[in-house]
């Protein structure tokens, strides 16, 4: 039953529907499912938010989809990796929410963990507080930052075993394992699958219950660029 799971990129990728939101994992490139996002690109699901820290690169990742014209709002932390961003913002083709970082990574932990909102000074008084609710506490003043989550989470591991429990490689382990526990389904795209037991309780991080469906990659991430494998 646990080999259910996997699936190809193609198959995997039906379940983003239009409309949907999307958390999809990644720093930059790094720790990025480029070969979900490219089978993305191939898909017909268009008015896409995407919840990540940034949108990719031009012409590259999460920037693709952009320039196809598939996204309709982003949110995030760190926009200016890609220039095409502001660009569409200011054409009025793009919404864009801006959260700092550690809000932003937080309110993900929060709708995985089924917290309804946190308080943070970070962003208090700047133009990001504009329209959030504000409380003193022993003086100072704090947001209150609700929690996000997501239709369908792309996320990137290093290893899956059979059931879908993961293991992370360095820092391909940023957002990933926060954005599988906040998300309705979650794909994960693995470097390799291996045999249930393989994996020692230890280095799990994330369970296999976070885990709907196991794909394997076929695009790298080299000092070249991005590379087909296999």
């Amino acid at each position: 039953m646990s080999a259910t799971k996997i699936m190809e990129p193609e198959d995997a990728i039906q379940n983003v529907k239009t409309g949907d939101i999307l958390m999809v994992g990644g720093f930059g490139l790094i720790g990025s499912p480029l070969t979900l996002i490219n089978e993305l690109t191939r898909h017909d699901a268009r008015e896409l938010t995407v919840i990540s820290n940034n949108v990719g690169e031009s012409g590259k990742g999460l920037g693709i989809l952009l320039q196809q014209g598939k996204l309709k709002k982003a949110v995030g932390s760190y926009f200016t990796s890609n220039r095409d961003v502001a660009k569409s913002y200011n054409e009025g083709k793009l919404e864009l929410e801006l959260l700092p970082q550690g809000t932003f990574s937080e309110a993900i932990r929060a709708g995985g963990a089924g917290i309804g909102g946190f308080y943070t000074k970070t962003a208090a008084g700047t133009d990001l507080a504009k329209g959030k609710e504000t409380k003193v506490i022993d003086g100072e003043t704090y947001l209150l930052e609700k929690p996000l989550k997501a239709d369908v989470a792309l996320i990137r591991a290093w290893k899956s075993d059979m059931k879908g429990n993961l293991v992370f490689y360095k820092t391909a382990r940023n957002f990933n394992p926060v954005m599988a526990t906040a998300a309705d389904y979650v794909i994960a795209e693995v470097d390799e699958i291996v045999g249930e037991g393989e994996l020692s309780p230890e280095e799990i991080v994330t369970p296999h219950l976070f885990v709907d469906a196991i794909i394997t990659s076929r695009l790298i991430l080299t000092k070249e660029g991005v590379k087909e494998i296999g």
